[in-house]
This record gives C-alpha cells, structure tokens and sequence, in this order.
C-alpha cells in the first residue's frame, strides 16, 4: 500500500490539514484501521469499488464521500486496484465550505454526496491537488472560525481541561458549546477532549519504545490509572496498548 499526503496552498491551511492519497499494490488485501481524531473530510474514488464504515458502504468509482468526524475506530478494505484521494479538514471547518448538514447528522458516518456538491472526476484525474485547492479556494464562504479559539484551548491543555473552565474562559455556556460544537465538529466537547487526550497517548505510547510506562503515560495524560487508559485505547482502537 501507498499512502501519502500533500499540503493544501498557504490560503488554505487555517481550514485543511492535508490532501492524501492511499493507493493498493499487489499484496494488499487486507482491512486498514484508522483511529478518530475528531476531523471530518471528503473522499473520492479512483479506483475499484472500496468497502468501508467496517464493511457497511461501498464506495464507487468516481463518487465523493463526506466522512463525518469519528468518535471510535473505522476499518476499510484494501486491495490491488484500491485508489481513494481524501482531503483531512480541521475540526470545525466542513461549514466553510459546505452548506449541508449539521456534522452531527454525518458523525461516525460516510456519506455520499449529491452531484452539486461532488467533485468533478475528469477534471480532477488530470492534476489532483491543483483541482483540489482551486475547489475549496472557489467554495470558501465567509470565514468561520466560531470555535477556533476553544478548539485551540483544548488542544493546548490536551484534553485535560474542564468543559465548564473551557466555556468560562470563552465567555459562553457548556450548552451552547455543546450546541456549536455538534454542528460544527459532529460531536460534543467533551468527546472532542477526550478524542484529544486519547490522541496525545497514542502518540506517547508509539514515541516511548517501551521505555516509558504505561502508568506513567496515563497520568502524564490524565488517566486515572492504568486500566482508564487501556479501556480508552480499547474503544478508539480495537486493540489493547500492547498492539499498538
């Protein structure tokens, strides 16, 4: 398999992490995992049909797919002729440029998308990224950034912060944070920081090599203990800490 990913123009960057292309090979045939990490994005196939959503939607050629924002772990089925180009948006940002859907109504889900809203498959064949970035700089409504500065206190603290100290430092109320945030993101603030905490241990237990523990991974991320941690890793992953 052959992934990899390709950053959007400058102009672009506040809204996307990056454009992305997963190609199979000879070998593959087998399911790919992929772990929440609270952005939604939009997909479209190249290739032959691709199973994903654990084997739930099938994926057809030349079709583009919104990918809402995952609260738990997602496997698609890779194979020879598997060609899928993807664009990862930051959290919050699928309303710059679609107005579709509260994201809540697409959360843990792949969805396709009418012709109006899809891209163009000839033209996009012919250069990828250069069509990508024409079609969102084109798209981009008047810039929202309602939750960018709440976004960003929950990734500066990791998730570890209060949803109640979080809203009192932005001068609003936990539900109407709750509201913003499911129809921005898909999901609540505090499974936005607890997708942030569990990420930031994911990253820890794969940079650790075995020299850290895994307790002292969970309080450095506050974990309550050893089990709190393995139980989140379990429920975002399929897998225990061990698998990893």
């Amino acid at each position: 398999m052959e992934y990899k990913e390709i950053s959007p123009i400058i102009a672009l960057t506040p809204y996307i992490h990056t454009f992305w292309q997963l190609k199979g090979d000879d070998l593959d045939k087998q399911w790919e995992r992929n772990f929440p990490d609270a952005c939604a994005g939009l997909v479209i196939n190249l290739g032959d049909t691709c199973l994903t959503d654990n084997g739930s939607v099938s994926m057809e050629f030349g079709r583009t797919y919104a990918v809402g924002a995952m609260r738990s772990f997602k496997d698609s089925f890779i194979e020879k002729h598997t060609h899928l180009f993807g664009v990862c948006l930051k959290p919050g940002m699928f309303p710059n440029f679609y107005d579709y859907v509260p994201q809540s109504e697409i959360a843990d889900q792949t969805v396709q998308l009418e012709r109006v809203y899809s891209f163009d498959v000839d033209t996009f064949i012919k250069n990828p990224v250069y069509y990508l970035n024409s079609f969102f700089i084109d798209r981009l409504q008047s810039r929202n950034l309602l939750l960018e500065s709440v976004i960003k206190d929950i990734d500066q603290t990791q998730g570890q912060s209060s949803i109640g100290d979080i809203a009192k430092k932005n001068f609003t109320t936990v539900r109407q944070l709750e509201r913003n945030f499911k129809i921005q993101i898909g999901i609540t603030p505090k499974e936005y920081s607890r997708i942030v905490r569990f990420q930031n241990a994911l990253s820890k237990i794969r940079d650790s090599a075995k020299e850290t523990s895994l307790l002292d991974i969970a309080f450095e991320c506050g974990y309550y203990d050893h089990s709190h941690l393995t139980n989140d890793i379990k429920r975002n992953t399929g897998l225990v800490p061990s698998q990893i």
